[in-house]
């Protein structure tokens, strides 16, 4: 049987820790197994008991108190990431080879790591040939999302990360929970977005017109995919929670043995799902 994994990716500060704590304690509520696997080397503490924490095999503080190495915050990350891709035995063991594994990886927020670096591709080659099925599933914070410009560098981080590592992938937005009731209306646009439409609400702000050209070819590129759209999370609602997770299930066919059902919301009904969530949260 296959096994099955989310990758939990995103800047730092998005609520990788949160959600795999609140995912963890909702798929309980499921009678759903699922495990946590830090992959953080910086990581300070976390609300949920792991099955592995790469600390246990290097830790940042580590290196940079190594006098031979010299390297700071960032330069001390990359290298315990990248002394981790040369002990992925050490995962493997970790991991056992239990059948019909559901883990979610916690993974450290620094954003070069899904940009030009082949650590975390390196992983997701190890974990499909240890027969797990990886979906990528990438937060953004929705309190930084609420501005056009903002949301274009959020859209373009989650897209980067979709075409390096190659896998499925379901992108978040977090903390919908802390918005207020302005905000959670004014993001609603960012959810499933009108490119062009976000277009002329960021070029009016531009007085340059090569940075307005520059925009236009950035939404351009992003509208071009139509592959990146958000779902929303608020860990106060067991509703929004089971519909990330059943739109994750979808991606990697989990218990497709089972009868499977699709996600609730399809593509063509996003909008109506959208517009649920926002209506029942309109008076709080």
């Amino acid at each position: 049987m296959p096994r099955y994994a989310q990758l939990v990716m995103g800047p730092a500060g998005s609520g990788k820790s949160t959600y795999c704590a609140t995912m963890v304690q909702h798929c309980e509520a499921l009678s759903r197994s699922v495990q946590v696997v830090n992959l953080d080397p910086a990581a300070e503490h976390f609300s949920y008991p792991v099955m592995a924490d790469i600390r246990e095999l290097i830790e940042v503080d580590d290196v940079m108190e190594d006098d031979s190495l010299r390297f700071g915050p960032n330069g001390g990350l990359v290298f315990c990431m990248e002394y981790f891709a040369n002990n992925f035995d050490w995962l493997e063991s970790c991991l056992g080879h239990v059948e019909d594994d559901y883990i979610l990886f916690d993974c450290p927020g620094q954003i070069e790591l899904y940009t030009h670096l082949p650590v975390m591709k390196q992983l997701v080659q190890r974990l499909e040939q240890w027969e797990f099925r990886v979906c990528g599933v990438f937060l953004v914070d929705s309190q930084f999302m609420v501005e056009s410009f903002k949301f274009i560098s959020g859209i373009l981080a989650a897209l980067s990360a979709m075409i390096s590592l190659e896998i499925p992938q379901v992108n978040i937005m977090t903390k919908m929970d802390l918005l207020s009731k302005k905000a959670k209306k004014e993001i609603e646009k960012f959810l499933d977005p009108d490119m062009y439409s976000l277009l002329d609400d960021s070029t009016s702000d531009l007085r340059s017109k090569k940075f307005k050209k520059l925009t236009k070819a950035i939404c351009g590129l992003i509208d071009d995919y139509s592959m990146v759209r958000f779902l929303p999370y608020d860990q106060s609602d067991e509703e929004s929670m089971n519909i990330v997770l059943q739109h994750i299930d979808f991606a990697i066919q989990y218990g497709e043995d089972l009868e499977f059902k699709e996600p609730k919301e399809h593509e063509d009904e996003s909008s109506s799902m959208f517009d649920e969530y926002f209506q029942e949260h309109q008076n709080e």
